[in-house]
Formats: C-alpha cells, structure tokens, sequence
C-alpha cells in the first residue's frame, strides 16, 4: 500500500548475496533472532529476539535520553523504576508511547530530533558533512553501516541495489520486518518517532539525503541513502490509516491515523 509510487526516481532491486554488508554470527553486533527459522516470525505473530549486551545497551540509551520527554510511567508500566540496563525492548518502546503523548506530530518528531542531537559531541553534525558529503560513496558506506548499528531498534537487514536519480548503487537497506512497528502496532510511532525525524536528521543535520519507506502491509521498510525524502504532504504515509487489528489506540472509524494530524 505504501510503495511510493511517487517516487519514480528510484527502483529497488532484489537484495544482492552481499556478505560484507549481511549481519553474521561473527559480527560485532550480532543478529539475535530466537526463531527456529533465523528469520523473522510471519506476519500477524511477534518475532522473538535474544538482546545481549550491546543490544540493550542502546535500548537502555535511547530510553533514558526519552524518558525527559516522557509522560509519567503508569504503575505496572514496562519502564517504570528502570535503573541501568534495566531496559528492555518492551520498556523503550513503552517509552516511546509515553514521549509520544500529549504533543502533535511535529512536536513528536522534534522530541527525536533533540535527542539525537544530544547523543553527538559538539560539532559532530559539522565534522560529518565532511567526511561524508552527498555521493555515492557516502550513501553506500552509511547503508553498510546502517545494517549493524541499525538492527537492535528495526531487526534483520541488508543492503540492495537501488536506482537514485538514473544510476545504480548499492545505497539502499531492505528491513526485512521492522522491529520497532511490530512491536508498538502504531502508524504514528513509525512515522513520526522513526521514518521523518530520522529523514530529517540526515537529510538536513548530516547533508546526506535519505529516504525511508515503510511498507505497512509486511511491515518491511526501504532506506534509500542518496534520495531526497518528499515532502510529508505528497508523502503516502501521510495519508495512512491506523493498523486497527494490532494498534492499541486506534481509530477503526478514521481514514487517517490520528497520530499523523498536525
């Protein structure tokens, strides 16, 4: 439903046997997928995860960086009373629900803005624009990057060949079953908490376009390094409806997610 049809300038490829880019049981950060299968669960059932060290050590970051954003944990709340590495991907996400409340879609999206800004040094936005300006090289290495770095928030990934503005390469990252929309069920969470506000910070803090488009029918989402995001206005996400089966606060009644209102 969300392919972009829009956004005619780049064509996705079949994932390509790409061994340096793939998450192996060798890599520093490792996949930890509890499936028999090693993938993940089919649609309509949760993927479970074994999280380690590094895993929650992230979960545990980002959490505690959104919990000064966060309406108060209700009693018998998953993050409530968390100390370090107390966090787990039920607590992050249930802190990503809490940030979320009481602010509108653009409040929301520079919440996450902020907080990513925190986590840098000083100048690190500046000294990025250097070392990786807007080509083709920089969008590749950041999807091989992405994969690693990336996949204790979205799960498995990889990286594919994408056409960006007529010419091949090996910028784009297939998520093969985001974590963070299995898990919250939420349009909203995904579009304001993760797709724009990320967009947004390469695209406007690092100089280095992205665009990410998630597929609410599998829940698999592209990122595309290289490609100037569009507008929210003429983004189909915009005009996506709540997930009503798996959404806990959705509005079945509504043709548009309430969360993506302005």
């Amino acid at each position: 439903m969300v392919a972009l049809s829009s956004l005619q300038a780049v064509q996705f490829r079949p994932p390509q046997d790409l061994s340096l880019h793939k998450c192996r049981p060798r890599s520093f950060i490792k996949c930890r997928i509890a499936e028999p299968t090693g993938e993940p669960a089919p649609l309509g059932q949760k993927t479970k995860y074994m999280d380690g060290f590094f895993e929650k050590a992230f979960m545990t970051l980002f959490a505690r960086k959104m919990e000064k954003f966060a309406a108060p944990a209700k009693k018998g709340s998953a993050s409530i009373e968390k100390g370090w590495f107390d966090y787990d991907y039920e607590s992050f996400v249930d802190v990503s629900k809490r940030v979320m409340q009481g602010r509108n879609r653009m409040q929301q999206q520079e919440v996450v803005r902020e907080i990513l800004l925190s986590m840098l040094p000083p100048g690190a936005p500046e000294q990025f624009k250097k070392l990786f300006p807007p080509t083709k090289w920089a969008a590749e290495f950041n999807a091989a990057l992405t994969v690693p770095f990336f996949q204790w928030l979205v799960g498995p990934s990889e990286v594919v060949e994408v056409e960006v503005n007529g010419e091949k390469q090996t910028s784009g990252v297939h998520i093969k079953k985001c974590r963070y929309l299995e898990n919250s069920g939420c349009v909203g969470m995904c579009v304001n908490m993760c797709k724009i506000p990320t967009q947004d910070f390469f695209t406007n803090e690092f100089g280095l376009p992205l665009t990410m488009i998630p597929n609410f029918e599998d829940m698999s989402c592209e990122m595309v390094y290289g490609q100037v995001p569009p507008p929210f206005e003429e983004d189909p996400v915009a005009k996506q409806p709540c997930l009503a089966d798996i959404c806990t606060i959705a509005n079945p009644n509504s043709s548009l997610c309430p969360k993506l209102e302005a």
